[in-house]
C-alpha cells in the first residue's frame, strides 16, 4: 500500500509518529524484559538452585549457617532457605530502563549482593540475577523482538498470521 502525503510538513508529522511509537515499543518490550528478569532473581532466593547454563548449582549452607538460622530462628523449608534471612536482599532487586542508551538492568545494591551472586574466599557462588536471565533467554528474545516490531509497524498490532510465523503468541503483551 503507498500513502501519499499533502505536505513535507505531512510527511514530517507522519515520520514524528512513526519515531514516537517506535521509542514507545522498545520502552514497553525494556521494561517487560526487565520485569521478567527481576520476578525469576526474586524467585531464586530462598530455594537451593540447579545450575543453569554456565551458572554453577548452589551448594547446601554449611551446618554453621543452618545452625545460626535455627538459634535465630530463620528456618522456614527444607533448604534453609538460602540467601533468605530476612528478606532484604530479595526485596533489593530491582530493574531500570535506560531509554538514552536502550538497556535494561537489573540488579540490587545491597552490600551482599555480589558476595552472593559470585561468591568469595569463604561464600560459595549462588548465583541469582545471571540464572534469571539465562532461564528466560528464549522469552527475552521473543518480547524484545515484538516491541521492535511494533516500533517498526508504528505502533500497531502485529497480524496474528506473521506473528505465529515468528514465534509470538497473544500470551506476550506488552
Amino acid at each position: 500500500m503507498n500513502k501519499f502525503f499533502s505536505s513535507p510538513q505531512k510527511f514530517a508529522e507522519h515520520l514524528l509518529k512513526a519515531a514516537t511509537a517506535e521509542i514507545n515499543a522498545i520502552k514497553n518490550g525494556l521494561d517487560k524484559v526487565a520485569e521478567v528478569v527481576e520476578k525469576e532473581a526474586k524467585n531464586e532466593i530462598g530455594h537451593l538452585q540447579k545450575a543453569k547454563g554456565p551458572f554453577p548449582a548452589w551448594e547446601e549452607l554449611a551446618d554453621a549457617t543452618k545452625a545460626d538460622k535455627e538459634r535465630l530462628g530463620y528456618v522456614y523449608n527444607r533448604d534453609y532457605n538460602p540467601l533468605f534471612r530476612t528478606g532484604e536482599l530479595r526485596a533489593s532487586i530491582q530493574s531500570e530502563v535506560n531509554m538514552a542508551e536502550l538497556y535494561a538492568i537489573v540488579g540490587s545494591k545491597s552490600p551482599i549482593a555480589a558476595f552472593q551472586e559470585f561468591g568469595t574466599s569463604r561464600i560459595p557462588p549462588r548465583p541469582y540475577i545471571g540464572p534469571a536471565f539465562y532461564k528466560n533467554r528464549a522469552l527475552i528474545a521473543k518480547i524484545f523482538g515484538k516491541a521492535v516490531l511494533v516500533g517498526i509497524a508504528g505502533g500497531h498490532t502485529i497480524s496474528m498470521d506473521i506473528g505465529k510465523e515468528l514465534g509470538y503468541h497473544q500470551d506476550i503483551k506488552l
